[in-house]
């Protein structure tokens, strides 16, 4: 193959034809379309995988990487804890005891959720309890509550709140529902409103004194760990005769994360339509070329070119027209990550969000992805008008045209 001619074809072809200038404009239209999908597909893959993990890290940390709680039994004991501990060195255990009730303060009330834990077992494994009680040397009866539940009763630092249990004591011939005074003595922030309004801790011992609970048996004990997904199967094997289960946070939103997952899916076949779209004015370009070049293609034949070469002109023509759109697209993308990440330019709802900026993160599987789905489309948009340049009947365009 000559590719000399090829190439001087190819410039000769690329500058702006004065005498058809709507091939030009067609061009220019099908780089900018592919530039731009390009760049919107990069920027919105970044904040929706920005939005999950944001998400995630929440859920993460309220939720905790693996939990075990009692199957067969009513609660899980400390010898099981013991030995987790001894066999498992790099993973952190919190044992907890929870119970729902109803906490008062002044003529407010709000029901709760609420958490005996160990303060330095909890902090090791959850970053927003540890960010709350930094400093502090909890008695046994302080706790600790979200920022909704301290707003909502209007508490303020050293305030009694009074906690109503949802199980009963006999109180003579009636049952009245177990209550202790607690000391507020700090609040968390999560950034997720749900558990911010609903969420108290207390020290492990309070709840086994008030509740009457066993001090070796525990409701459950979270655990962290850096490989969730096969540390969970290591300690399921392990744990299978024990009369306990095992639920790793990803099983708890399962349905949540399936839904955006979905949903990133579809946004990028949608926006994927955009360079499909732009790819038509690659072919509405070339064609028209062919069709206004007809003359010169002929000739091209008759002194020798190869259908190969011609073919190989029209397909590099759509290629350079459609990879410099991808590769201004992916240019374009990064920048515009960097202007949303560097300014305020979409403010987001902190109370709602837990952060005002918008979360950013491109994998680079979804960089991949972009960029060869658009290659593929932009070479498939250039075949089929380098094959029908091939086509031309040689005899009938010299001598007609």
């Amino acid at each position: 193959m000559n590719k000399k001619l090829v190439n001087f074809i190819v410039k000769k072809y690329l500058r702006f034809d004065k005498k058809n200038p709507f091939i030009s404009i067609s061009a220019i239209l099908a780089f900018i379309g592919v530039a731009i999908g390009v760049m919107v597909l990069i920027i919105s893959m970044a904040i929706m995988n920005g939005t999950a993990k944001e998400f995630e890290s929440k859920l993460f940390t309220m939720n905790y990487p693996i939990s075990i709680y009692p199957k067969y039994q009513n609660s899980v004991n400390k010898q099981l804890l013991k030995e987790l501990e001894e066999k498992y060195p790099k993973l952190k255990f919190s044992p907890y005891l929870t119970a729902q009730a109803i906490v008062q303060s002044g003529d407010k009330m709000g029901g709760a959720v609420i958490f005996g834990v160990n303060q330095n077992k909890e902090a090791n494994i959850n970053s927003i309890y540890k960010k709350a009680t930094q400093g502090l040397k909890l008695k046994k009866y302080d706790i600790v509550v979200g920022e909704g539940i301290s707003d909502e009763l209007l508490l303020f630092m050293g305030d009694k709140a009074t906690l109503y249990f949802t199980s009963l004591n006999p109180n003579g011939f009636s049952m009245m529902p177990k209550m202790k005074r607690f000391k507020y003595e700090a609040s968390f922030r999560s950034g997720l409103h749900a558990y911010d309004k609903a969420y108290i801790y207390t020290s492990i011992e309070a709840l086994q004194t008030v509740l009457h609970k066993d001090k070796n048996s525990f409701d459950g004990i979270h655990v962290f760990s850096n490989d969730a997904f096969n540390d969970i199967n290591k300690l399921r094997e392990d744990l299978k005769d024990q009369g306990v289960g095992i639920i790793g946070w990803w099983q708890q939103n399962g349905n949540f994360f399936a839904a955006m997952k979905m949903e990133k899916k579809a946004l990028f076949i949608v926006l994927m339509l955009i360079i499909l779209v732009a790819s038509l004015n690659i072919i509405s370009s070339l064609l028209m070329t062919v069709m206004s070049r007809r003359k010169e293609i002929a000739l091209l034949l008759s002194l020798g070119a190869s259908s190969k070469e011609i073919k190989s002109i029209f397909l590099r023509l759509g290629t350079i027209i459609g990879f410099s759109g991808i590769l201004t697209g992916t240019a374009l993308g990064f920048f515009g990550m960097w202007l949303l990440d560097t300014f305020d330019i979409i403010s987001l709802p902190a109370d709602v969000y837990g952060t005002s900026k918008l979360p950013l993160d491109l994998a680079t599987s979804d960089l991949i992805s972009i960029i060869i789905g658009a290659v593929v489309i932009v070479i498939l948009s250039s075949y089929y008008p380098a094959k029908k340049a091939t086509n031309i009947d040689v005899i009938d365009v010299l001598r007609n045209e």
